[in-house]
Protein backbone atom coordinates (compact mmCIF):
# COMPACT_ATOMS: atom_id res chain seq x y z
CA UNK A 1 0.00 0.00 0.00
CA UNK A 2 2.95 2.47 1.02
CA UNK A 3 4.16 2.15 -2.63
CA UNK A 4 0.99 2.41 -4.24
CA UNK A 5 1.08 5.66 -2.53
CA UNK A 6 4.22 6.65 -3.62
CA UNK A 7 3.46 5.88 -7.04
CA UNK A 8 0.42 7.75 -7.34
CA UNK A 9 1.50 10.80 -5.77
CA UNK A 10 4.23 11.17 -8.41
CA UNK A 11 3.65 14.75 -10.08
CA UNK A 12 4.74 13.73 -13.44
CA UNK A 13 3.86 17.16 -15.16
CA UNK A 14 6.55 18.84 -12.62
CA UNK A 15 8.63 15.83 -12.84
CA UNK A 16 9.03 15.81 -16.76
CA UNK A 17 9.40 19.66 -16.64
CA UNK A 18 11.66 19.92 -13.79
CA UNK A 19 14.50 17.60 -16.10
CA UNK A 20 13.43 19.08 -19.84
CA UNK A 21 16.66 19.41 -20.10
CA UNK A 22 17.54 15.76 -19.30
CA UNK A 23 14.72 14.97 -21.72
CA UNK A 24 15.58 16.92 -24.50
CA UNK A 25 19.18 15.60 -24.13
CA UNK A 26 17.68 12.12 -24.75
CA UNK A 27 15.82 12.84 -28.03
CA UNK A 28 18.54 14.15 -29.37
CA UNK A 29 20.71 11.44 -28.72
CA UNK A 30 17.87 8.80 -30.01
CA UNK A 31 16.69 10.43 -33.05
CA UNK A 32 20.13 10.81 -35.33
CA UNK A 33 21.15 7.08 -33.75
CA UNK A 34 18.01 5.57 -35.06
CA UNK A 35 17.92 7.48 -38.98
CA UNK A 36 21.80 5.92 -38.76
CA UNK A 37 20.19 2.42 -37.89
CA UNK A 38 17.75 2.69 -40.51
CA UNK A 39 20.29 3.92 -43.31
CA UNK A 40 22.90 1.30 -42.42
CA UNK A 41 22.56 -1.68 -40.26
CA UNK A 42 18.93 -2.41 -40.44
CA UNK A 43 19.06 -1.64 -44.11
CA UNK A 44 21.13 -5.30 -44.82
CA UNK A 45 19.93 -8.96 -43.82
CA UNK A 46 22.68 -9.09 -40.66
CA UNK A 47 20.18 -5.94 -39.13
CA UNK A 48 16.60 -7.36 -40.33
CA UNK A 49 15.45 -8.03 -37.32
CA UNK A 50 16.38 -4.25 -35.25
CA UNK A 51 13.10 -2.75 -36.01
CA UNK A 52 11.47 -6.02 -34.76
CA UNK A 53 13.04 -6.00 -31.70
CA UNK A 54 12.47 -2.43 -31.04
CA UNK A 55 8.91 -2.46 -31.54
CA UNK A 56 8.13 -5.73 -29.57
CA UNK A 57 10.62 -4.18 -27.03
CA UNK A 58 8.57 -0.87 -26.33
CA UNK A 59 5.25 -2.78 -26.23
CA UNK A 60 6.72 -4.97 -23.55
CA UNK A 61 7.37 -1.68 -21.80
CA UNK A 62 3.94 -0.12 -23.25
CA UNK A 63 2.11 -3.11 -21.67
CA UNK A 64 3.20 -2.25 -17.79
CA UNK A 65 2.19 1.01 -18.02
CA UNK A 66 0.40 0.27 -14.90
CA UNK A 67 2.74 -1.34 -13.02
CA UNK A 68 5.19 1.44 -13.69
CA UNK A 69 3.20 4.09 -12.20
CA UNK A 70 2.12 2.18 -9.66
CA UNK A 71 5.94 1.82 -8.25
CA UNK A 72 7.36 4.53 -9.67
CA UNK A 73 9.31 6.59 -7.29
CA UNK A 74 11.84 9.09 -8.93
CA UNK A 75 14.99 8.26 -8.57
CA UNK A 76 18.55 10.45 -7.32
CA UNK A 77 19.46 12.72 -10.02
CA UNK A 78 22.88 11.93 -8.66
CA UNK A 79 23.09 8.15 -9.38
CA UNK A 80 21.15 9.14 -12.90
CA UNK A 81 23.96 11.58 -13.68
CA UNK A 82 26.37 8.75 -12.76
CA UNK A 83 25.54 6.49 -15.31
CA UNK A 84 24.77 9.51 -18.01
CA UNK A 85 28.26 10.95 -17.86
CA UNK A 86 29.86 7.80 -19.33
CA UNK A 87 26.87 7.10 -21.71
CA UNK A 88 27.28 10.79 -23.42
CA UNK A 89 31.00 10.26 -23.22
CA UNK A 90 30.99 7.24 -25.28
CA UNK A 91 27.99 8.34 -27.53
CA UNK A 92 30.27 11.23 -28.47
CA UNK A 93 33.07 9.17 -29.06
CA UNK A 94 31.22 6.72 -31.02
CA UNK A 95 28.95 9.06 -33.15
CA UNK A 96 32.20 11.17 -34.20
CA UNK A 97 34.22 7.90 -35.19
CA UNK A 98 31.19 6.13 -36.92
CA UNK A 99 31.14 2.92 -34.06
CA UNK A 100 27.47 1.98 -34.81
CA UNK A 101 27.48 -0.90 -32.20
CA UNK A 102 29.27 1.37 -29.46
CA UNK A 103 26.74 4.84 -29.99
CA UNK A 104 23.83 2.15 -30.02
CA UNK A 105 25.00 0.79 -26.57
CA UNK A 106 25.32 4.27 -25.46
CA UNK A 107 22.50 5.55 -25.86
CA UNK A 108 20.53 2.44 -24.21
CA UNK A 109 22.49 3.26 -21.47
CA UNK A 110 21.93 6.64 -21.75
CA UNK A 111 18.19 5.57 -21.63
CA UNK A 112 18.29 3.36 -18.60
CA UNK A 113 20.01 6.28 -17.15
CA UNK A 114 16.94 8.39 -17.76
CA UNK A 115 14.40 5.80 -16.69
CA UNK A 116 15.76 5.18 -13.44
CA UNK A 117 15.96 9.16 -12.93
CA UNK A 118 11.90 9.14 -13.63
CA UNK A 119 10.87 5.66 -12.04
CA UNK A 120 13.86 5.15 -10.27
CA UNK A 121 15.28 1.55 -9.05
CA UNK A 122 11.85 -0.68 -8.55
CA UNK A 123 10.71 0.08 -11.80
CA UNK A 124 13.87 -1.19 -13.42
CA UNK A 125 14.02 -4.37 -11.75
CA UNK A 126 10.81 -5.03 -12.99
CA UNK A 127 11.60 -4.29 -16.47
CA UNK A 128 14.61 -6.44 -16.39
CA UNK A 129 13.60 -8.58 -19.55
CA UNK A 130 12.54 -5.57 -22.06
CA UNK A 131 15.82 -3.76 -20.92
CA UNK A 132 18.24 -6.78 -21.83
CA UNK A 133 15.72 -7.38 -24.82
CA UNK A 134 16.14 -4.31 -26.19
CA UNK A 135 20.03 -5.29 -26.47
CA UNK A 136 19.48 -6.83 -29.79
CA UNK A 137 18.67 -3.47 -31.35
CA UNK A 138 22.71 -3.47 -30.86
CA UNK A 139 24.24 -3.75 -34.43
CA UNK A 140 27.00 -6.59 -33.94
CA UNK A 141 30.57 -5.01 -34.43
CA UNK A 142 31.96 -5.92 -38.24
CA UNK A 143 35.38 -8.11 -36.27
CA UNK A 144 32.71 -9.93 -34.16
CA UNK A 145 30.83 -11.08 -37.08
CA UNK A 146 34.14 -11.91 -39.21
CA UNK A 147 35.51 -13.86 -36.34
CA UNK A 148 31.84 -16.08 -35.60
CA UNK A 149 30.68 -16.51 -39.25
CA UNK A 150 34.04 -18.55 -40.20
CA UNK A 151 33.58 -21.46 -38.46
CA UNK A 152 29.93 -21.48 -39.18
CA UNK A 153 30.91 -20.93 -42.42
CA UNK A 154 32.77 -23.84 -42.80
CA UNK A 155 30.38 -25.90 -40.78
CA UNK A 156 27.84 -25.00 -43.72
CA UNK A 157 29.80 -25.72 -46.64
CA UNK A 158 30.81 -29.03 -45.10
CA UNK A 159 27.30 -29.95 -44.15
CA UNK A 160 25.92 -29.33 -47.22
CA UNK A 161 29.10 -31.12 -49.70
CA UNK A 162 28.97 -34.58 -47.83
CA UNK A 163 24.95 -34.70 -48.06
CA UNK A 164 24.81 -33.55 -51.78
CA UNK A 165 27.70 -35.73 -52.35
CA UNK A 166 26.28 -39.16 -50.62
CA UNK A 167 23.25 -38.53 -52.87
CA UNK A 168 25.00 -38.64 -55.81
CA UNK A 169 25.60 -35.03 -56.68
CA UNK A 170 28.86 -33.63 -58.56
CA UNK A 171 29.70 -31.30 -55.73
CA UNK A 172 33.53 -30.77 -53.96
CA UNK A 173 34.33 -27.85 -51.06
CA UNK A 174 37.74 -25.67 -51.12
CA UNK A 175 37.25 -23.78 -47.91
CA UNK A 176 33.83 -21.96 -47.71
CA UNK A 177 33.53 -22.66 -51.56
CA UNK A 178 31.53 -25.20 -52.43
CA UNK A 179 31.65 -26.75 -56.37
CA UNK A 180 29.00 -28.53 -58.16
CA UNK A 181 28.96 -29.00 -61.83
CA UNK A 182 30.79 -26.00 -63.98
CA UNK A 183 29.67 -23.87 -60.70
CA UNK A 184 31.31 -22.44 -58.11
CA UNK A 185 29.29 -21.01 -54.94
CA UNK A 186 31.04 -19.11 -52.01
CA UNK A 187 29.03 -19.44 -48.62
CA UNK A 188 28.71 -16.01 -47.32
CA UNK A 189 28.13 -14.12 -44.09
CA UNK A 190 24.31 -14.55 -44.68
CA UNK A 191 24.65 -17.96 -45.77
CA UNK A 192 26.20 -18.75 -42.37
CA UNK A 193 23.52 -18.52 -40.04
CA UNK A 194 24.66 -16.23 -37.64
CA UNK A 195 22.20 -13.70 -38.80
CA UNK A 196 19.38 -16.13 -38.13
CA UNK A 197 20.73 -17.12 -35.06
CA UNK A 198 20.22 -13.47 -33.50
CA UNK A 199 16.94 -13.44 -35.19
CA UNK A 200 15.93 -16.73 -34.12
CA UNK A 201 17.35 -15.76 -30.72
CA UNK A 202 15.42 -12.49 -29.95
CA UNK A 203 12.57 -13.89 -31.33
CA UNK A 204 12.65 -16.91 -29.20
CA UNK A 205 13.53 -14.85 -26.40
CA UNK A 206 10.22 -12.75 -26.70
CA UNK A 207 8.16 -15.44 -27.44
CA UNK A 208 9.24 -17.74 -24.56
CA UNK A 209 9.34 -14.36 -22.16
CA UNK A 210 5.49 -13.94 -23.00
CA UNK A 211 4.47 -17.67 -22.95
CA UNK A 212 6.36 -19.49 -20.72
CA UNK A 213 8.08 -16.67 -17.93
CA UNK A 214 7.13 -18.79 -15.27
CA UNK A 215 8.83 -22.48 -15.96
CA UNK A 216 11.99 -20.85 -16.35
CA UNK A 217 13.90 -24.37 -16.78
CA UNK A 218 11.58 -24.88 -19.77
CA UNK A 219 12.30 -21.92 -21.22
CA UNK A 220 16.10 -22.71 -20.98
CA UNK A 221 15.41 -25.72 -22.47
CA UNK A 222 13.97 -24.29 -25.35
CA UNK A 223 16.79 -21.50 -25.95
CA UNK A 224 19.27 -24.29 -26.47
CA UNK A 225 17.60 -25.61 -29.69
CA UNK A 226 17.43 -22.34 -31.38
CA UNK A 227 21.20 -22.22 -32.19
CA UNK A 228 20.88 -26.26 -33.61
CA UNK A 229 17.79 -25.07 -35.74
CA UNK A 230 19.33 -22.22 -37.31
CA UNK A 231 22.21 -23.69 -38.55
CA UNK A 232 20.05 -26.81 -39.70
CA UNK A 233 18.11 -24.73 -41.53
CA UNK A 234 20.84 -22.53 -43.22
CA UNK A 235 22.38 -25.64 -44.08
CA UNK A 236 19.64 -26.85 -45.93
CA UNK A 237 19.20 -22.46 -47.54
CA UNK A 238 22.54 -23.59 -49.01
CA UNK A 239 21.82 -27.02 -50.19
CA UNK A 240 18.85 -25.31 -51.96
CA UNK A 241 20.57 -22.81 -53.87
CA UNK A 242 23.15 -25.35 -54.73
CA UNK A 243 20.20 -27.88 -56.18
CA UNK A 244 18.71 -24.77 -57.84
CA UNK A 245 22.41 -23.74 -59.33
CA UNK A 246 22.60 -26.82 -60.71
CA UNK A 247 19.72 -27.43 -62.29
CA UNK A 248 18.68 -23.84 -63.48
CA UNK A 249 22.47 -22.27 -63.32
CA UNK A 250 24.10 -19.53 -61.58
CA UNK A 251 21.57 -16.59 -62.63
CA UNK A 252 18.54 -18.00 -61.26
CA UNK A 253 19.95 -19.31 -58.16
CA UNK A 254 21.56 -15.73 -57.51
CA UNK A 255 18.75 -13.72 -58.00
CA UNK A 256 15.64 -13.06 -56.52
CA UNK A 257 15.61 -17.22 -55.51
CA UNK A 258 18.49 -16.00 -53.50
CA UNK A 259 16.66 -13.39 -51.03
CA UNK A 260 13.80 -15.79 -51.06
CA UNK A 261 15.01 -18.81 -49.70
CA UNK A 262 16.61 -16.52 -47.18
CA UNK A 263 13.17 -15.31 -45.93
CA UNK A 264 11.60 -18.74 -46.53
CA UNK A 265 15.08 -20.26 -43.96
CA UNK A 266 13.61 -17.65 -41.35
CA UNK A 267 10.30 -18.73 -41.47
CA UNK A 268 10.39 -22.47 -41.46
CA UNK A 269 12.78 -22.38 -38.41
CA UNK A 270 10.63 -19.99 -36.42
CA UNK A 271 7.40 -21.84 -37.50
CA UNK A 272 9.96 -25.30 -36.50
CA UNK A 273 10.32 -23.53 -32.84
CA UNK A 274 6.51 -23.14 -32.34
CA UNK A 275 6.07 -26.95 -33.80
CA UNK A 276 8.71 -28.21 -30.88
CA UNK A 277 7.04 -25.92 -28.12
CA UNK A 278 4.29 -27.97 -28.89
CA UNK A 279 5.30 -31.22 -29.36
CA UNK A 280 7.03 -30.90 -25.87
CA UNK A 281 4.25 -30.24 -23.97
CA UNK A 282 4.56 -33.59 -21.65
CA UNK A 283 8.10 -32.39 -20.84
CA UNK A 284 7.14 -28.16 -20.15
CA UNK A 285 4.34 -30.22 -17.50
CA UNK A 286 6.73 -32.01 -15.77
CA UNK A 287 9.41 -29.74 -15.46
CA UNK A 288 6.56 -27.25 -14.17
CA UNK A 289 5.76 -30.12 -11.12
CA UNK A 290 7.91 -28.95 -8.01
CA UNK A 291 10.60 -30.75 -6.94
Amino acid sequence: MATLVRGAAVDWPRLISGHALLVAGMVAMALPTLFSLVAGPWSTEAGVHGPLVLATGIWLIVRRLPEITEKAVPGSIVVGSALMLPAVILYIFSRAFDFISLEVASMLLALVATAYVFVGRQVLVLLWFPILYLGFVIPIPGWVLDVVTQPLKALVSHSVTVTLGHLGYPVARVGVTIYVAQYQLLVEDACAGLNSLISLTAIGLFYVYILHNSNWRYSLLLLTLVIPIAILANCIRVAALVLLTFYFGDAVAQGFLHHFAGMVTFTSALLFIFAIDAAMKPVRRALERPA
